[in-house]
């Protein structure tokens, strides 16, 4: 049975239990340890848990692609992750979480990025799962035997852009900021050292993606706001960025989700910018 992608309901997970590989991403940011926890006290059937700074992130010191707070890992020091959990290019897996897909979008990205095709994020994660009556489970769940090693496509499946480049190109892309309205003008920061926005962002926040049930926004919806904000630019041609790379990949998932195709990451993002004094900084 295929996967439904990149979103997959609680309802069509309920057919599939058993024969695909579940992520539970769940994570606090003011409290590292809060999702693992809440994991081992209830998490879907088989699940195995995906730490956002262990897991899906190169945190000092490890190597790591680029800079800022969650900086990517290198695509071999990721296969060496997928692995662990048994995975291989061929797997389907399933990601979730607990907070309407912002962690959950990340590992989505990340295995995509290194030539998984068929991941899925759960639409509305735990609450969806368990509104539909579904059973959860206890304790950490073992995870399978590696499968060997995970072999990379020769090219990165999903396109990056680092500090350097977009800074030269910026009046060739659009680039979307996907933090709260607060953060992209500069009136609070309360993660990095320096508050505003790279120039010529403009702002859309993840959580405009979802709706009042946490799911994401019909696909017609998404798209026409997305298009809105771009001009019609095709996907190649959007930047997203945010705070560290995190929920930018929430609408890197939502232009998938309208159909638009993969746009670009800035895994860097505000956390890495800012932290170079020459480059520039816009406010309001």
């Amino acid at each position: 049975m295929s996967l439904p992608r990149p979103l997959i309901s609680a309802a069509e997970l309920a057919e599939r239990l058993g024969r695909v590989t579940l992520l539970d991403a769940r994570f606090d940011l003011a409290q590292p340890a809060a999702g693992e926890a809440a994991y081992a006290q209830g998490h879907l059937p088989g699940a195995l848990y995906a730490h956002l700074e262990r897991d899906l992130s190169a945190m000092p010191p490890a190597a790591a692609l680029c800079g800022g707070r969650h900086p990517l890992p290198p695509p071999d020091a990721f296969a060496r992750t997928a692995a662990r959990w048994g995975l291989t290019p061929t797997s389907h897996v399933v990601v979730y979480d607990a907070s309407g897909g912002m962690y959950a979008a990340r590992a989505w990205w990340l295995l995509r990025w290194i030539g998984v095709e068929a991941v899925a994020v759960l639409d509305g994660g735990l609450n969806a799962w368990t509104a539909a009556g579904g059973a959860l489970a206890s304790g950490v769940t073992a995870a399978p035997p590696p499968a060997g090693d995970f072999p990379l496509p020769e090219v990165p499946v999903l396109a990056t852009i680092d500090a350097e480049r977009l800074q030269r190109g910026l009046d060739r892309v659009v680039l979307l900021d996907a933090r709260a309205p607060e953060r992209y003008r500069g009136d609070v920061e309360p993660l990095d050292p320096v508050a505003g926005h790279i120039p010529g962002a403009l702002n859309r926040p993840f959580v405009r993606n979802l709706g009042a049930d946490g799911r994401f926004l019909p696909a017609a919806t998404l798209r026409t706001d997305f298009d809105a904000l771009t001009g019609g630019r095709p996907a190649a041609e959007v930047v997203q960025q945010c705070g560290s790379g995190v929920t930018a990949c929430h609408n890197l998932l939502a232009m998938a989700v309208a159909g638009l195709g993969d746009s670009v990451l800035y895994a860097g993002s505000w956390s890495e910018w800012c932290a170079d004094p020459a480059r520039p900084v816009a406010r309001g």
